[in-house]
């Protein structure tokens, strides 16, 4: 079941792609007070049960504090932040590496019922697209908001069009290469997905392109995995992960919030808005991609 409507969900995202890069309106607007709240409403909601499955965590190491949980939580996500202004080149780096690879996985991931080796460098190419695609449509948008973020990528082989064009290529080998064997509704569900994000980031500016792959997509798709896991009957699944999702999203939302007020006396508000999404986005994604790799690692 769950197969299925991850099929409908890519198709409504590839409509949706079409329709709002046809809004003539949205393709030179930034609309970035808009795309921090779809993505603090929609977007961090995905990741809102890493508490639920931090206790499962604590019971493989035999631990009962839910304090520890998260406590290490955020420990680690201060100190993506700490080392964001630190070492901003290496982080980047690494940043770009992880995304990659957590954004091709678990856009997917459902795709797989077992975990086979090669499977892991497949959605890492398969990801690059999400970095890749802005770069190549809006380059000096994207470096510009890279420079916001104290990356400067001016003189690196990030804004090489050929460079991208071979990244975009990857990540087309790599959804074709892990719909091998699988039957045409996976098959269609990737190339949609494909060319949905490449749609949106020809289209519209880097931002949003990224706003609507992150919240419509992205969050969605993992969203459904997690409603399924809670109550295979979908209906009830999904009230269910509201209701366990609402505490931690509106703290998330909060702290994402007071960040923005804080920052906006430093900075004008776009850019304020930037680093809250990006380096909030960084410093929930290390922790949560950690969680994920403790669970599957034990579940072996």
């Amino acid at each position: 079941m769950i197969n299925k409507i991850n099929f409908n969900h890519s198709l409504i995202f590839f409509n949706l792609c079409i329709i709002i890069s046809g809004i003539e309106f949205l393709r030179n607007k930034n609309l970035t007070l808009i795309c921090l709240f779809l993505i603090l409403v929609i977007g961090i909601s995905h990741g809102s049960l890493d508490n639920i499955k931090g206790k499962k965590v604590l019971n493989y190491f035999k631990l009962n504090s839910i304090s520890i949980f998260y406590f290490g939580y955020i420990i680690i996500s201060l100190a993506i932040i700490l080392f964001w202004f630190l070492f901003p080149k290496t982080l980047l780096l690494i940043f770009l590496i992880i995304a990659s690879y957590h954004f091709g996985k678990e856009d997917v991931d459902f795709m797989f019922s077992k975990k086979k080796i090669h499977n892991e460098l497949l959605y890492f190419c398969k990801g690059l697209i999400v970095i890749a695609a802005p770069l190549l449509f809006h380059n000096n948008e994207t470096t510009e908001i890279f420079q916001y973020l104290n990356f400067d990528i001016s003189e690196t082989i990030l804004i090489n069009n050929n460079f991208l064009y071979l990244l975009l290529t990857l990540s087309l080998i790599a959804s074709f290469v892990l719909s091998l064997n699988k039957n045409f509704e996976f098959k269609s569900l990737l190339i949609m997905d494909y060319i949905s994000i490449l749609i949106i980031n020809f289209f519209l500016n880097p931002i949003l392109a990224f706003t609507i792959y992150f919240c419509f997509l992205h969050s969605i798709r993992h969203s459904l995995s997690l409603i399924f896991e809670l109550n295979k009957n979908i209906k009830k699944g999904f009230v269910s992960f509201i209701k366990k999702a609402i505490p931690l999203t509106i703290l998330t939302a909060l702290a994402y919030l007071i960040s923005l007020f804080y920052l906006n006396n430093y900075y004008e508000l776009d850019v304020a808005v930037y680093k809250v999404i990006f380096i909030g986005l960084a410093s929930l994604t290390f922790p949560h991609i950690l969680l994920e790799y403790l669970i599957e690692k034990n579940e072996k």
